[in-house]
């Protein structure tokens, strides 16, 4: 009751959640196998004086602080600890300012990422950064679990786009970092060191983001092969000769079924990979011919190229479909994130496949090919004890594999709770100490966000 009292003097009533059916609901975000606590209270900020004013109640309190967005992640980053202050971000969402001069947007961090795409796009720019979950999740999230899409493959990660950042750290003093200019290499980068931090190092309060010029429509194509290797060549030749599609996609016979099955999209029973590569040049159509001889030369037995962009939406629906139809093969699914050299697609795919065999599991593969993030999405039945069981020790042995070729834990999902002990492994103790040691600069008291990465 201390603890609301002082929150209370600082926020008002609306922003306080007390309620245990209320705050319930704030403890977990979308990832499966991780573990979340039951939160003291949640509290819903408007400004950034009042973000300030519940990190220095949680620090004069020794609380710890669990930082959420719209709590669309797959890793438990978001989940809460037993006692915490669930600090829910969402309605901090405006739009501050679109600067098409110097080409920024300057946002808050509950601002959807939808909503911020479709903004900049009436003065004819673009923010390509676009997760899967972009009608839904915030840019706050997005700068703390560093996330992708997409687009990737051309335009690169949110990492890439955070010119600047407000932050409010543990003790409740307020850091900018970075810049509003196009070039600036002044100091340490704290700025790309927020990104991916997942809220273990401060709270993101407004973001100076990087815009890039509206592209034309993209066209796209899908290429149906015999087999996953050859799918793979293929996706090694287009990035040997140089193209740069605006989207490279892959979805293996497991994803293409539970499609098929779902929306009846009459793709043949045959089809072991299928390949969705997308334009956005001046010359769609040319680069899509010049791909589509790639792909056939890799072993496509079929080759369809859209002609408008109404045609390329309709290809491009079976990816888009993808995890809502695994997610309808069993009663749980589990999403691992594990990015490989474009080298090793088809060993990562292959190596999938039999580990699927191994623990008699339906595995779906689908990945951002260009970029060698795979998603493969494991269906297992929640109340079967030993299902689950198989299902835990199959995505381990996911992301064994994926470093087994020299690729990394995730791509874009982050780290939260699932994966804290392979990011151990990954680091490698030198890495791993100095990392903590950042930590303990930021959060001496290891009050945000505790549990997650380390």
């Amino acid at each position: 009751m201390d603890l609301i009292a002082d929150l209370r003097a600082g926020l008002p009533a609306e922003a306080i959640l007390t309620d245990p059916d209320v705050t319930g609901a704030y403890a977990n975000d979308m990832a499966s196998f991780c573990e979340a606590g039951t939160p003291a209270v949640v509290v819903l900020p408007r400004t950034v004086e009042q973000v300030q004013h519940v990190m220095r109640t949680a620090t004069a309190r020794r609380v710890p602080v669990v930082p959420q967005g719209a709590r669309t992640g797959l890793s438990g980053a978001a989940n809460a600890s037993d006692g915490c202050i669930v600090l829910s971000l969402v309605k901090m969402d405006r739009i501050i300012e679109i600067n098409p001069v110097d080409r920024i947007a300057v946002v808050e961090p509950g601002v959807v990422n939808a909503v911020l795409s479709r903004a900049v796009n009436e003065h004819g720019l673009y923010y390509p950064p676009d997760p899967s979950s972009w009608e839904q999740c915030s840019i706050g999230g997005n700068i703390g679990t560093a996330s992708g899409g997409l687009c990737c493959v051309k335009y690169g990660v949110t990492a890439e786009y955070v010119l600047g950042l407000d932050i409010v750290l543990a003790d409740g003093r307020l850091l900018s970092t970075g810049r509003r200019t196009a070039k600036g290499v002044a100091g340490y980068d704290l700025t790309r060191l927020f990104v991916g931090s997942e809220g273990s190092l401060g709270i993101v309060v407004r973001a100076v983001l990087a815009l890039k010029p509206e592209p034309p429509q993209q066209l796209a194509l899908a290429a149906e092969f015999p087999s996953t290797a050859a799918a793979c060549e293929a996706v090694c030749e287009i990035m040997a000769r140089g193209h740069a599609p605006s989207l490279l996609e892959l979805m293996d016979r497991t994803s293409i079924r539970a499609v098929n099955a779902m929306a009846q999209m009459g793709l043949p029973d045959s089809t072991e990979a299928l390949l969705l590569a997308a334009f956005d040049t001046p010359e769609p159509a040319a680069d899509l011919a010049a791909v589509g001889a790639l792909c056939t030369a890799a072993g496509a037995t079929e080759v369809v190229p859209a002609e408008t962009a109404a045609e390329s939406d309709l290809l491009l629906q079976a990816r888009r479909l993808t995890l809502t139809a695994l997610e309808q093969v069993k009663s749980a699914t589990m999403i691992d994130d594990v990015c490989v050299p474009r080298s090793r697609l088809a060993e990562m795919l292959d190596g999938t496949a039999a580990i699927a065999e191994k623990y008699d599991l339906t595995i779906g593969v689908c990945a951002h090919a260009g970029d060698g993030n795979t998603h493969p999405t494991v269906c297992f039945d929640a109340d079967d004890p030993d299902e689950s069981r198989r299902a835990r020790e199959s995505f381990d042995d996911i992301m064994a594999l994926g470093l087994e070729l020299g690729g990394t834990i995730t791509g874009e999902h982050g780290v939260g709770v699932l994966k804290k002990e392979w990011l151990a492994r990954e680091l490698g103790p030198v890495g791993l100490e100095l990392q903590q040691g950042i930590k303990g600069v930021f959060d001496p008291l290891g009050i945000l966000n505790p549990g997650k990465l380390f």
